[in-house]
C-alpha cells in the first residue's frame, strides 16, 4: 500500500506522476461515472481508493483492475450487494442471483400498472447510481421493455400504461441528455426515429447509452424527408447518425435519405432484422454504413468505431 498522499498541490502533482489516478479518469477508461464509484464505496465498499487529508479520491491501477473484475460480475447478472463477497472469496457463482434484479423488475412492472410516477422516477434513480448504464440496460430495462411489450398485446388499458411509461421514459433520459450536453463540446451523434411510430423507446436508450460515455447527442424523434438529413448533418456536422426503426423500412428511400450524408451511418433496431438481405446490399455499397438490432449492439459498434 502506498503512503496517504498530503493535499499541497505540488504533491498531488507528484502522486499523479507516480500512477495514481483522479477518479474521473477512472471513470473514462472504466465506463462507470463517479456517482456510482462512490456508491460503491460507501454502500458496499467494493471500491476502497487512497484518500488525500481534503478527501480527494485517488485509484490505482489494482483498482482499476478490481473495478473491471466487478463490472464481469454485474455483466453476468449478478446485484451489485453480491459482488464484493464473490470477489473476496474467490467463489465461482452466486447463489440467487436473479432474486434483487427480480424484484426491482417486479416493483417497477407494478408501479408503472399503478401510474405511479414518483415510484418508477425513484426505483429507476436508485438503480442508476449503482449501475453502469450498459449495465442497467442489458439487465433492466430492455428486459423490462419486453415484459411490458407482451403485456400491452390487448391488455384493456394497454395504451394508457404505454403512454405513461414512454412519456416517463422520454422525459427522464431527454432531462439527463440535456444537462450532459451542457457539459459537453464537440460534434454530436445524431440519433433519428426513422419509424412512424411516436416514443421509440430503444432511440432513447441508444441516446442515452452514449451521452452516458460523454458523447454529445442531439435525437430527432420523427423521420426526416428524402435530403433533410444530409442538410441536418451540415449543420450540425454530427460525428455519426443513427437511424433508429423497429418496422419495415422503403429501401429505396432509405438509400435516398442517406444520399449526402458523408459521416459514419448506423441502422438500428428490429428493421435489420426484416431486411437483412437489403441492408446487406447498401453495407456493400455504402462505406461507414453499419447495422445493429438493438441499443447495446448499436453502443458496442460506436466504441468499436471510437465514435464514442
Amino acid at each position: 500500500m502506498k503512503a496517504a498522499l498530503p493535499d499541497d498541490p505540488d504533491d498531488i502533482a507528484q502522486a499523479l506522476q507516480d500512477g495514481w489516478l483522479p477518479i474521473r479518469e477512472v471513470a473514462r477508461q472504466t465506463g462507470v461515472n463517479a456517482v456510482t464509484l462512490r456508491a460503491w464505496e460507501r454502500r458496499y465498499g467494493l471500491i476502497v481508493p487512497q484518500r488525500t487529508p481534503k478527501g480527494h479520491r485517488l485509484f490505482s491501477d489494482v483498482h482499476v483492475q478490481r473495478i473491471h473484475t466487478i463490472l464481469t460480475w454485474l455483466n453476468r447478472g449478478v446485484p451489485v450487494s453480491q459482488v464484493k463477497n464473490l470477489i473476496d472469496s474467490a467463489q465461482a457463482g452466486p447463489d440467487g442471483v436473479e432474486n434483487e434484479w427480480h424484484a426491482l423488475h417486479q416493483n417497477l412492472l407494478t408501479a408503472i400498472s399503478e401510474l405511479a410516477e414518483r415510484r418508477v422516477d425513484d426505483a429507476f434513480n436508485q438503480a442508476m447510481a449503482l449501475y453502469p448504464p450498459r449495465t442497467l440496460c442489458a439487465q433492466l430495462l430492455l428486459p423490462l421493455l419486453q415484459a411490458l411489450e407482451q403485456r400491452w398485446q390487448g391488455q384493456f388499458g394497454a395504451q394508457m400504461e404505454r403512454v405513461f411509461f414512454l412519456s416517463w421514459l422520454r422525459s427522464k433520459f431527454g432531462a439527463r441528455i440535456y444537462h450532459t450536453n451542457r457539459q459537453l463540446q464537440g460534434a454530436p451523434l445524431l440519433l433519428v426515429n426513422h419509424s412512424d411510430l411516436p416514443l421509440e423507446p430503444h432511440l432513447w436508450l441508444s441516446a442515452w447509452l452514449a451521452s452516458s460515455a460523454d458523447c454529445p447527442v442531439e435525437v430527432f424523434d420523427w423521420p426526416l424527408p428524402a435530403g433533410e438529413l444530409a442538410l441536418a448533418v451540415e449543420h450540425l456536422q454530427p460525428r455519426a447518425v443513427l437511424l433508429y426503426s423497429s418496422k419495415a423500412l422503403n429501401v429505396p428511400a432509405l438509400t435516398k435519405l442517406l444520399g449526402g450524408v458523408s459521416c459514419p451511418m448506423l441502422i438500428a433496431g428490429p428493421t435489420v432484422c426484416i431486411h437483412p438481405v437489403e441492408l446487406a446490399v447498401l453495407i456493400r455499397d455504402i462505406p461507414d454504413l453499419f447495422v445493429a438490432e438493438d441499443p447495446l449492439a448499436a453502443h458496442q459498434i460506436l466504441i468499436e468505431r471510437g465514435i464514442v
